[in-house]
């Protein structure tokens, strides 16, 4: 889970756990020719490395740009099902939705982002028990996507178990310290958890 939010309207959790795409044009699906997956890796450890310090500038740039890496599968056609489905939710046409993530996952397992937005939809649709399985696939195959980490502590606080959402935060956090959001669940759920600062 996108990108987190905490305690903000359904349709910004959703912006912060699945990156926004733009409009697809209607009808079928069509089968290009497919390329092998790009290798982002050098440069998403570059700016994740930036991204990680506290003092980073522009942090917003840096978090869109690794966003943009990790929404590119290198396949046109998973490419167009994740957009097709992103425009679905928000549209809050969640069905659809996950109709097409479903796709997407079918068509790329392995690809880390079409879990997180199938997580996030179900997570939009009340249904925390199938975004959490979800959430640890994107994570099995994305240990640092920080959006996930932030939507399951998201879920994980909802539910109760706040020692368990203060680690997923504080993973979030390492990953990426400029979500105020963040920073307040980490505050808050450490003076639940560790007890107030003596």
């Amino acid at each position: 889970m996108v990108l987190a939010l905490l305690a903000a309207p359904a349709p910004l959790l959703a912006q912060a756990m699945v990156p926004g795409g733009e409009a697809v044009p209607e009808g079928p699906v069509t089968e290009p020719v497919e390329q092998s997956r790009p290798n982002h890796d050098e440069e998403l450890a570059i700016l994740l490395d930036r991204l990680s310090d506290p003092d980073a500038p522009a942090p917003e740039r840096i978090e869109q740009r690794v966003i943009e890496l990790w929404s590119d599968s290198g396949s046109d056609t998973a490419n167009l099902l994740l957009r097709r489905g992103q425009d679905a939710l928000n549209a809050e046409d969640y069905e659809a939705a996950i109709e097409h993530f479903s796709a997407l996952i079918d068509h790329e397992p392995g690809f880390a982002e079409a879990w997180n937005a199938r997580a996030t939809t179900f997570f939009m649709m009340d249904l925390p028990g199938l975004s959490v399985p979800d959430i640890e696939q994107a994570l099995t195959l994305n240990p640092q996507h920080f959006g996930a980490l932030a939507g399951l502590g998201i879920i994980l606080e909802q539910t109760g178990e706040a020692k368990g959402a203060l680690a997923a935060f504080r993973a979030a956090q390492a990953l990426n310290p400029h979500r105020d959001q963040v920073n307040e669940a980490v505050d808050r759920l450490a003076t639940e958890v560790d007890g107030p600062d003596i």
